[in-house]
């Protein structure tokens, strides 16, 4: 088990570091955003300039969390501070949501006043050197943080790679401004950029709030169904109510563990935590699993295969694959799925 009280988090120094680029190159973006609408006045320009604004607050509160995320458990926050995460990424979503009206409201200005662009070739160049930068940083830190997994990084990174996508969208309406002579086709990129904006807010703060909400994690409970069954030994029978729920990059994880029922306490739990550094070997997680041990008041002799059982009832048939539905279910539920009413009744765990 890995002890999210721990102090020691090899992976942070690599978290902050990234945190830091992704501010100094930010800011580094936006003065060179800035110059370019200062020079060309076009509003798609000043489009991507408001979002590196983002970009820039954004990169300076997940600093902030990054390192708030990583601090260990302690009483006041038994389950560890990896939660903050999840705020920080729905702040961006909210900023870049702020960002689109922000871009949208100054493409109407302009379009009502009349658009006037100037100096195109110098804005385009400068644009599309601060859009390759962007691709560079926001693909450094989506890989970074999945590596670390932070999300705060790849929340950051998301929408760096997000702001690429808007530099280049400006780079082709100055392109269509310089050669159609339109002047009304620089807003009009800038309203598109809008809605992709906003489209990408909406995202973040979604699956932040999910995060939040301890919605259910469809890919790591896959993940563990899939080590549960590959790593099952001698009397580990099944298991079932299994629940899990991500604070940062910890995962805890908790299920009943069905085990035969004539063992001793101390045989199921030594047999249960081997089980747990097993399974979270497998799946490379860091987190911990708290198995609670149900016996299995001779209901499952047909699925279970220790050999020298006093009190089998039933031959051992076969042990059918665990599913994810199978491991969820509540104990009614999963009782039912597994037929008959209990037999005569022999010793509980001692």
């Amino acid at each position: 088990m890995t002890d999210p009280s721990s102090p020691a988090d090899p992976q942070a120094s690599v978290r902050l570091r990234a945190g830091v680029v992704s501010l100094v190159v930010g800011s580094a973006l936006l003065a060179t955003k800035y110059a370019a609408y200062l020079l060309t006045g076009s509003v798609a320009v000043l489009s991507d300039a408001l979002e590196s604004i983002v970009n820039v607050v954004a990169a300076m509160f997940a600093l902030r969390s990054v390192v708030f995320a990583g601090r260990p458990a302690d009483r006041e926050h038994p389950y560890g501070h990896g939660k903050m995460e999840y705020f920080s990424a729905a702040f961006e979503g909210g900023l870049i949501a702020f960002a689109a009206v922000a871009i949208a409201w100054y493409a109407v200005e302009d379009l009502l006043r009349g658009p006037q662009v100037a100096a195109v070739e110098i804005g385009a160049a400068l644009t599309g050197a601060a859009g390759v930068v962007n691709a560079a940083l926001g693909w450094y830190l989506v890989t970074t943080g999945r590596r670390v997994r932070s999300l705060v990084l790849i929340a950051d990174g998301q929408h760096v790679l997000a702001d690429f996508w808007t530099s280049l969208g400006v780079v082709v309406g100055l392109a269509l401004v310089r050669v159609t002579g339109v002047a009304w086709l620089d807003p009009a990129v800038a309203l598109v950029l809008a809605a992709n904006l906003a489209r990408t807010g909406f995202r973040l703060v979604r699956h932040a709030a999910g995060g939040l909400l301890d919605e259910e994690d469809t890919a790591l409970l896959g993940r563990l169904v899939a080590a549960f069954d590959a790593e099952r030994a001698r009397g580990i029978i099944r298991l079932h109510r299994l629940r899990a729920i991500r604070a940062g990059r910890f995962a805890h994880v908790d299920a009943d563990l069905i085990v035969p029922e004539h063992w001793t306490v101390e045989e199921a739990h030594e047999a249960s935590d081997a089980f747990e550094r097993r399974v979270i070997e497998a799946c490379a997680i860091e987190g911990e699993i708290a198995f609670h041990i149900d016996p299995c008041r001779r209901r499952l002799c047909r699925a279970c295969d220790l050999a020298d059982c006093p009190i089998r009832a039933h031959p051992f048939v076969a042990r059918p694959p665990l599913t994810v539905e199978e491991a969820c279910l509540g104990d009614e539920a999963f009782w039912d799925l597994h037929g008959s009413p209990p037999l005569a009744r022999g010793p509980l765990l001692r």
